[in-house]
């Protein structure tokens, strides 16, 4: 992320998982997750050890980078616009990420 202004209204947690993202560090990523902590990738939901499986297959197993566009919040929730890329979907996607006690209890990732 090089907009300092966006990184500044991110929560630490949601900027530590695009951080892991980025750098392709899966430990990192699923760290910055709670331990009941969900992904929903357009209502399939992965959580514990399948947010694992769902990221080998689908988003860190597919060397995904996230340059974010944008940043706004929609109640408690953040709401990241971000252009995808690697070796899967590219493009323009909205991830919605609810935090709780430092880190994600949610992510949601629709178009």
């Amino acid at each position: 992320m090089a907009d300092t202004d966006l990184e500044s209204t991110l929560p630490a947690a949601v900027r530590a998982l695009l951080d892991a993202t980025n750098a392709g560090d899966l430990d990192g990523f699923l760290g910055a997750f709670t331990t009941s902590g969900v992904v929903d990738d357009w209502g399939r939901e992965f959580r514990g050890e399948d947010i694992r499986r769902w990221s080998d297959a689908e988003f860190l197993g597919k060397n995904v980078t996230l340059e974010v566009t944008a940043v706004h919040r929609d109640g408690d929730v953040t709401i990241v616009l971000a252009t995808v890329g690697g070796d899967g979907f590219n493009g323009p996607s909205t991830f919605g990420f609810a935090v709780e006690e430092g880190r994600i209890s949610s992510m949601t990732i629709r178009a």
